[in-house]
C-alpha cells in the first residue's frame, strides 16, 4: 500500500486515523488495485492479502471491527457484525467502514478516550446513522471531533425527487443541500452538507474534511456511481493507541 490520506484535525497523539486509497494493492481489474471488501465479487485471496498489508504497513493493534453494512442504523460497541457503524473506549480496538461513494465519518473526543466510524449512505444520513451513534458515545457536543471523508461530490451525486422530500420532511432545512439537476425531476445532493447539517443540531461544531469526490478522481478512488457494481471499496479507520 503506497497512498492514505489522513484527517487534518486536532485529535490528541493517541488517535490515530486514515481512508485508503485504490492504490497499492493486489487486486485485479476492475478492482486494482487495493480493494478491501470481500463481499464485491473480487478474489477473496487478494482481499484478504490487501488486508493483512493494511494491517501490517499501518501497524494496527489488533483485526478491524469489519461491518456487514445494510444502510442501517445499527452502532455497534467494541465488536464486529452487522451494523453501519462502530464504537470503541478501549485502546488497541480498531474501527472501519468500507466506502465507494458513501461517506464516511470518523469521530474522536479531544480527551482521546472514545472512537468510532461511520457509514453514511443518504439512506442512513436520513434515517439518523449519524445521531444514533452521537447517542450512543454519550459525549458533551463540544468535546466532540468529526472528520468527514471521501464522499462523491455534489457536483454529481444526482438522486430522485423522493430521496430529497425523505430529507425535507424531517427537516425543511435539507432544502439548502439540494439543487435541481439537468434532468427534470432529479437534483443533485450534497452529502457533506447533509451531515455537517445533522451535526450542526447537535451542537458538533469541530468539523473537518469534506473536499473530496469520488466519482470524478478515478486514479484515487473507487465509485459505484461511476464504475458500478464491479468496484472496490477504500476503508477508513480510527483507533487508539
Amino acid at each position: 500500500m503506497n497512498a492514505i490520506i489522513t484527517p487534518t484535525w486536532p485529535a490528541p497523539p493517541t488517535v490515530r486515523a486514515c481512508t485508503t486509497l485504490r492504490l497499492g494493492g493486489v487486486s485485479l481489474a476492475p478492482y486494482d488495485t487495493f480493494n478491501l471488501a470481500t463481499h464485491v465479487g473480487d478474489d477473496k485471496a487478494h482481499v484478504l492479502t490487501n488486508r493483512e498489508q493494511l494491517k501490517n504497513t499501518l501497524q494496527l493493534p489488533a483485526e478491524p471491527f469489519w461491518l456487514e453494512q445494510t444502510h442501517s442504523t445499527t452502532v455497534l460497541f467494541k465488536s464486529a457484525g452487522k451494523g453501519d457503524a462502530s464504537f470503541t473506549d478501549q485502546p488497541g480496538q480498531v474501527c472501519v467502514v468500507l466506502t465507494a461513494d458513501c461517506l464516511p465519518l470518523l469521530v474522536c473526543n479531544r480527551q482521546g478516550t472514545v472512537v468510532s466510524a461511520i457509514h453514511a449512505g443518504w439512506r442512513g444520513l436520513a434515517d439518523g446513522i449519524i445521531e444514533n451513534t452521537l447517542d450512543a458515545m454519550s459525549l458533551s457536543p463540544e468535546d466532540i471531533l468529526v472528520w468527514l471523508g471521501p464522499a462523491i461530490g455534489p457536483s454529481v451525486y444526482e438522486l430522485g425527487e423522493d430521496v430529497r422530500d425523505c430529507f425535507l420532511k424531517k427537516d425543511p432545512a435539507a432544502e439548502r443541500c439540494f439543487r435541481p439537476a439537468e434532468r427534470d425531476g432529479y437534483w443533485l445532493g450534497n452529502l457533506y452538507d447533509l451531515a455537517r447539517q445533522r451535526l450542526k443540531k447537535r451542537a458538533v461544531s469541530a468539523v473537518y474534511g469534506g473536499e473530496f469526490c469520488t466519482y470524478t478522481d478515478s486514479k484515487r478512488f473507487f465509485s459505484y456511481r461511476r464504475d458500478g457494481e464491479r468496484t472496490g471499496r477504500m476503508a477508513s479507520l480510527i483507533w487508539m493507541t
